[in-house]
This record gives structure tokens, sequence and C-alpha cells, in this order.
């Protein structure tokens, strides 16, 4: 009886945190990863209307999820920007 159980559980949802929001991403591995190199991709042509350079953070954000490489480079950018803060006089 508790195989069904176990079976009958999904992972909990993936969530990204951005400026205190929360977005739900999908479950699907292979689509988180296709959405962030697309919006890397698609960002990297912001010079074009509708399109726009800040989809290269946002898509590499999404990646930083799925990859320690791009995970190890959010995370230095996150630390130097709460020490920047502190520094900074009020």
């Amino acid at each position: 009886m508790q195989d069904n159980e176990t079976q009958d559980r999904q992972p909990p949802p993936r969530v990204i945190s951005v400026f205190g929001r929360q977005i739900r991403m999908p479950q699907s591995r292979a689509l988180r990863v296709a959405m962030g190199v697309g919006l890397v991709f698609l960002g990297l042509l912001g010079f074009l209307p509708i399109l726009g350079f800040w989809m290269v953070p946002l898509g590499l954000l999404v990646l930083s999820y799925e990859f320690a490489v791009v995970r190890r480079y959010r995370r230095r950018g996150v630390v130097w920007w709460e020490r920047w803060r502190q520094k900074r006089p009020r």
C-alpha cells in the first residue's frame, strides 16, 4: 500500500525567486533548459523591437537552477550584491 502512495507523490514544484516574487517553473528539466537557452539567445537579439537585453539575465537565472557552473556565478553575484548593499551608506 505504501508503494502506491510513494508513486502518486509528485516532486515539489520548482520555484525561482526574483525580487521577492515567486515564479513557478515547469516540472520537465528539458523544458526548463530549453526555456533558459531560448531566453538567453533571444536576449542577445535585444536590439530588435519587442525583444530585450533583460532576457539574458533571466535566462541565466533559469539555467542556474539546472547547471552548477551557472549556479556558482549566480551565487557569487548574490554574495557581491549583499556585501555592496551592506557597505553602502544610508
